[in-house]
């Protein structure tokens, strides 16, 4: 290891681990669990827009414009602070104890590029394009990856990109890939086999599927291997197949150690 410490030990049950990104929450695990937190509290959302509207009304070069653009920098100082910090704290839960993990190869700066056009070919849906850039580039699909990385550099990880197309709306369980799968943000019903499951989470489940051909995961040496089942039941738990929040199960029956998140908040102090 390039440290020089020791890292935790891999479960040979829980070896893999699949990630997929998104808007609404930013990372989903193959294994049920969710990882998302506001980075700006209300407050300072409204001081922000605030201090926009003054910026606008002051003159360049003044020192009141200055000023104003300072305190916009405070607050966005304490942002990109929360944002660093929840992607170490992340990462650290998806890696360690795990011998591969998975993300979606994204083009962070092609998918956040502008729609607006040229003036002789102007963009259409400039506006929501322009939201959906802004909530990419708040989440840090990018600076996630590169926090997952790091960690993994310490714990001895492989981590693998693999293509993300149709992982959304791909069905984990007979293999069935149409758009109409999945219904909703968060919820996907297969139209062929009625598999029913978190969409975040399917998407996980198809990228683990995608990048863990041909991988063994760490292992003592001389030791009996039980390997982890395919992408139907990745890691040896059945991620939930009903509403979220309901807990994970592991194949004998227990529940397992893992618990699921909440979708739209999470508290990293709960594990």
């Amino acid at each position: 290891m390039e440290t020089g410490t020791a890292g935790p030990a891999v479960s040979l049950e829980r070896g893999r681990v699949g990630i997929d990104r998104g808007v609404a929450v930013l990372a989903a695990t193959s294994d049920g669990r969710f990882f998302d937190r506001s980075f700006i509290t209300p407050g300072e959302a409204q001081r922000y827009r605030r201090l926009q509207q003054q910026h606008a009304r002051t003159q360049k070069g003044s020192n009141r414009r200055k000023a104003c653009r300072e305190r916009m920098r405070v607050i966005m100082r304490r942002v990109r602070d929360r944002r660093r910090d929840f992607h170490a704290q992340t990462a650290r839960h998806v890696v360690d104890g795990n011998g591969l993990v998975v993300l979606e190869d994204l083009n962070t700066a092609g998918m956040t590029a502008t729609a607006r056009g040229t003036s002789a070919e102007p963009g259409t849906h400039v506006g929501q394009k322009a939201g959906l850039n802004r909530a990419i580039l708040d989440k840090g699909w990018h600076s996630f990856e590169l926090a997952v990385r790091n960690r993994a550099r310490h714990t001895g990880t492989a981590v693998r990109t693999v293509n993300p197309a149709f992982s959304s709306t791909t069905c984990p369980a007979c293999g069935y890939v149409h758009p109409d799968n999945r219904e909703s943000q968060a919820k996907f019903v297969c139209t062929s086999c009625g598999h029913r499951e978190h969409a975040d989470t399917v998407g996980a489940k198809n990228v683990l599927a995608r990048g863990h051909t041909g991988h063994r995961a760490w292992r003592p040496r001389r030791q009996p291997v039980c390997e982890a089942p395919t992408s139907a039941k990745p890691q040896g738990i059945s991620a939930p197949t009903a509403e979220v929040g309901i807990l994970s199960a592991s194949a004998d029956g227990r529940i397992a150690k893992s618990v699921m998140w909440d979708v739209t908040r999470v508290s990293l102090h709960e594990t």
